[in-house]
């Protein structure tokens, strides 16, 4: 290899690196802002579900439309829905292991502020009213609700986050099946064994997923969330290492650049 052969090299790498980039690929599950296990129906009404709806290992998914699915797709019975039912066991499992700080057997969530933390309840847990999620500053911070049976939430009740929580940070751990009361607005995940009922303009920042049973909506919006801790068990996102257009030009150019001093070596050699 000649001189001026090296001299570039070292300028079309440094070129190269500078055009490396990662991108986020997120993980089956964390896609979905909607899973169900056995059907996912919506009534007749306009319910807006943004992210991945699915269902598995079910296929009946009905109502949409009228519902829409924006900025993701209906996966019924297929690959992605089943890796995500797989991650979602995974995700369960992962909530109902982890250890309890308090104990709120009894106690209704309304009127409660909460720091990070795991709260359980023995069996069904209740909210009426508003419940405050403070995140003390940390955008990383973990609630977990763990309830033995159901979810139940009174209508118009809501989960309010301050100082920097995240709807990606909240986890309702559910041993059998969640309703959400008319006009509930709740914050996070909801991780249940069986079903999920979202009573009519019920909305969800976070996610709904049903490892065994149905998903029923109605006239609802359900938004995936982005950013904050990941999925217990799997972590939202991979970074993937990637090229922009024009590193992938520089690439092209140094791999000539080989072949052509190869090429007049060859020839110099069999002169």
């Amino acid at each position: 290899m000649n001189r001026k052969s090296l001299a570039v090299l070292p300028f079309g790498f440094a070129l190269l690196l500078g055009g490396v980039s990662s991108s986020a690929v997120a993980q089956p599950l964390s896609s979905f802002a909607v899973l169900g296990g056995s059907t996912v129906t919506n009534t007749s009404t306009p319910t807006i579900v943004t992210g991945n709806l699915g269902v598995s290992p079910g296929s009946s998914v009905t109502g949409f439309p009228p519902g829409s699915v924006v900025g993701g797709s209906i996966h019924s019975a297929d690959t992605a829905a089943a890796q995500a039912q797989t991650d979602l066991t995974t995700v369960y499992n992962n909530l109902a292991s982890a250890p309890c700080n308090a104990d709120l057997s009894g106690q209704d969530l309304g009127g409660k502020t909460l720091t990070p933390g795991v709260y359980c309840y023995s069996t069904s847990a209740q909210l009426t009213g508003t419940l405050t999620l403070d995140g003390q500053g940390n955008p990383n911070a973990t609630f977990i609700f763990k309830m033995g049976s159901s979810l139940t939430t009174a209508s118009a009740s809501s989960v309010l986050l301050t100082n920097g929580a995240s709807s990606c940070g909240v986890f309702w751990q559910v041993g059998s099946s969640a309703t959400l009361g008319t006009g509930t607005t709740l914050a996070g995940s909801i991780v249940a064994l069986s079903s999920i009922t979202l009573n009519t303009s019920s909305n969800v920042s976070g996610r709904v997923l049903a490892r065994n049973g149905a998903v029923t909506l109605d006239n609802n919006q359900v938004t995936v969330c982005s950013g904050g801790p990941g999925l217990p068990g799997l972590g939202s996102v991979v970074q993937v290492p990637t090229l922009s257009g024009w590193a992938m030009i520089v690439l092209a150019g140094l791999l000539v650049s080989f072949g052509l001093v190869a090429l007049s070596a060859r020839r110099r050699r069999a002169v």
